[in-house]
This record gives C-alpha cells, sequence and structure tokens, in this order.
C-alpha cells in the first residue's frame, strides 16, 4: 500500500502560508511521500487552470510522486435540472485532468442534506448523475470513488446503494475512516460492508468535544460535535481496517486526512509516522 496526504489536510497551512498546489506537492516531498490527493478548490486560476497544471505536473515530475486521486467538490442534490447538469459537466471536465494528472481516481461526493431534504429525495438525482458521469469515467478507465461525506448519504449502506444502482465498475468507494462517526455508524462494521467496492482510502480520526473545549468541531446527525485528531488519538479502531486491507490484499493507496486544529504540517507528519507503523 502507498501513503499520500490530501492537500486538505493541509488547509490551514496553504491558508496561512498561501501555498499553491506546487508549494504542497514540495512539502510532500521533503516528508518523504509516496504520492499527494489534490483538490479542485485549490487552483488558484479556476477559470483557467492549463498554466498550473502545467506547473503542477513539472514538479510531480521533478519528485516523483504520483497523484493518488484528484478531488471534486461536485453536489447532485439540486431541484433544478439546469444546476444538476452543471455538476455532471464538473465531473467529466474532472476526467481530463485526472487524465493529465496520471490518476485513475476521481473523489466524488453524492449530495449535502439542506432544507427538510431527505437521502431518499436525493437518491435518484445522485444515482442519475452517477449514471451520467460513468459513462465517461468508463471510456478513460478512471474510478469514480464516492466518498462517505456528510449527514445525507455518508452511512455505508447508503454508499453501498447507490454504487448497486449505479452498477458500473467504475464507480466505487472512497472509505473515509472517520467520516462514519458522523452519521453515528461504526467504521469496522463500515469496513466490512464497502470492502469489496474500495478503491481508495481516507485514513482519518475523529474524537468527541469534551464539555470545556472552546473550539469548533463537526457536527454529526445527532448533534454531536467531533474534533479531528492525529490517526489514533480518535474513537476509530484503524488497526482493524488496515489488517482488514492488508487481508484482502488492497494495492492501492491510503490517503491521510487530518481535520483537526492543532498545527497541520506537525499533525501529518505524526499520521505519516503512525500508518507507516501500521503497515509494517
Amino acid at each position: 500500500m502507498n501513503i499520500s496526504v490530501s492537500m486538505y489536510s493541509l488547509a490551514s497551512t496553504v491558508k496561512k502560508e498561501n501555498w499553491s498546489t506546487v508549494d504542497f506537492i514540495d512539502y510532500a516531498d521533503r516528508i518523504s511521500l509516496d504520492g499527494v490527493e489534490l483538490l479542485d478548490i485549490f487552483w488558484q486560476n479556476k477559470d483557467d487552470i492549463s498554466d498550473e497544471l502545467e506547473q503542477v505536473k513539472k514538479a510531480l515530475k521533478k519528485h516523483n510522486l504520483k497523484v493518488s486521486a484528484y478531488d471534486i467538490t461536485n453536489n447532485f442534490v439540486k431541484e433544478s435540472s439546469e444546476d444538476r447538469a452543471e455538476e455532471i459537466a464538473k465531473i467529466i471536465d474532472a476526467i481530463q485532468v485526472a487524465k493529465q494528472l496520471n490518476t485513475n481516481i476521481i473523489r466524488v461526493f453524492c449530495g449535502d442534506k439542506h432544507d427538510d431534504l431527505t437521502y431518499e429525495d436525493g437518491q435518484g438525482w445522485i444515482v442519475d448523475g452517477l449514471k451520467q458521469c460513468a459513462e465517461a469515467a468508463e471510456k478513460e478507465k478512471i474510478y469514480l470513488a464516492i466518498e462517505n461525506h456528510g449527514l445525507l448519504a455518508g452511512k455505508s449502506e447508503q454508499v453501498e446503494e447507490i454504487i448497486e444502482k449505479v452498477n458500473s465498475p467504475y464507480v466505487k468507494s472512497t472509505f473515509d475512516t472517520g467520516n462514519f462517526l458522523l452519521v453515528h455508524e461504526e467504521p469496522q462494521r463500515a469496513f466490512d460492508r464497502l470492502k469489496d467496492k474500495i478503491v481508495h482510502v481516507h485514513f482519518k480520526d475523529f474524537r468527541e468535544k469534551e464539555a470545556n473545549e472552546d473550539i469548533k468541531g463537526f457536527r454529526s446527525a445527532q448533534g454531536v460535535e467531533l474534533i479531528g485528531t492525529v490517526p489514533g488519538d480518535g474513537q476509530v479502531d484503524l488497526s482493524y481496517i488496515v489488517q482488514g486491507l492488508k487481508e484482502m490484499d488492497y494495492q492501492r493507496w491510503l490517503s491521510i486526512e487530518y481535520e483537526g486544529k492543532d498545527d497541520a504540517k506537525a499533525a501529518n507528519e505524526e499520521s505519516v509516522y503512525r500508518l507507516r507503523h501500521l503497515l509494517q
């Protein structure tokens, strides 16, 4: 298994130090990673990424780093067909970017919970959107990997149901080890359900916020606040998941995604150390 770090893990550093994607790639090389996970939200000129994309490709080649996944911030749960068509176009465009980045994984979302919309309300839009995107993905042999993200479609049975309804060999799972806690599902149980569909893993951990803490966390489906931690300091049984991946001979990427409040560089470097130890 290869180790990468998501650029999102360094979001606070990116903002504080005004990093470009190339700066992040330089950092990844300094801490001896195998690869990087890149996101559409960090392009500095979102209207025309061509120049920056060429700089990124040169930096990847210079440091001999691979791109574990290219992450798209999409949302299919929108009432208007025009808005949903824009989300489909966003992913289809991303397939060409992923090709240039030489990755065969695009991390995708299903959609966000808003107003009184339920998962049942949005499921048809999600499945229809992914089916249309899958036609393009299949031609390029690029996986659309659904992350269990947010409160709308964050449960393993929902991810499984969507994958089965889309029914494409190129629509699979980005298994986020921490996010299941936001919908009050044990990550071990979720792993057992989804393990045959995993093509990409987010290595992440959360703990419950303590009563005396004056920090803002992520609010769960039941209103519990969770705080991001260095993997191993929270509630996720990461050794169970890593052992399960070993047993199924998973040979793809484990990508660290830190969402805590401590210094991002120090937290990510400790995360890399701990993951390497688990993989031994």
